[in-house]
């Protein structure tokens, strides 16, 4: 079980609600290269689908929709699966920052905490996809460690399949 409440010590992070879509919506609708590289779009709808959306064999137990907030500032959103694609693997399924953080280290120092995190618990390494050719994506994600293993077609989209190693044994 994650205690999301020591994912960071800069930022209070909590659960995201549907009374929240709305917040949600904008932040994402103000990143437009991610939408340029998938399927999705920052609508209400897809935003509450991806609330409750969960990979084969994971229950809504093993997932955390979550925001990191500096002080009722929206700074970033991340779904997270405990337990995926293996019990020592953690899955990130969405990570997006408001624009007005980006580009001044915040969002590798909230992944780096969150992995320091993981870590804690006995997590052994840290898994997502990344739209391919989405170059913000791809850049921001090499830069934090992650290295492609993979490649996934979803619904005729290429998905690059990354991993970091937090811990070996």
């Amino acid at each position: 079980m994650i205690d999301i409440s020591k994912l960071s010590r800069r930022y209070f992070v909590r659960t995201l609600k549907e009374s929240d879509v709305e917040m949600l919506v904008e932040l994402c609708r103000l990143n437009t290269v991610f939408y340029e590289y998938t399927e999705a779009r920052p609508t209400r709808e897809n935003i509450l689908d991806d609330m409750h959306a969960t990979p084969p064999g994971i229950t809504m137990e093993d997932k955390y929709y979550f925001g990191f907030f500096d002080d009722q500032e929206l700074v970033a959103i991340m779904d997270l699966i405990d337990g995926y694609p293996k019990l020592e693997i953690a899955y990130i399924g969405f990570f997006m920052m408001n624009p007005q953080y980006q580009g001044k280290q915040i969002g590798t120092a909230i992944v780096g905490e969150v992995i320091d995190y993981l870590q804690s618990i006995g997590k052994t390494a840290v898994r997502l996809a990344i739209d391919k050719g989405n170059p913000q994506s791809s850049h921001f994600w090499k830069k934090n460690g992650f290295e492609v293993i993979s490649e996934a077609d979803v619904n005729g989209w290429t998905k690059l399949v990354a991993e970091k190693r937090i811990k070996d044994f």
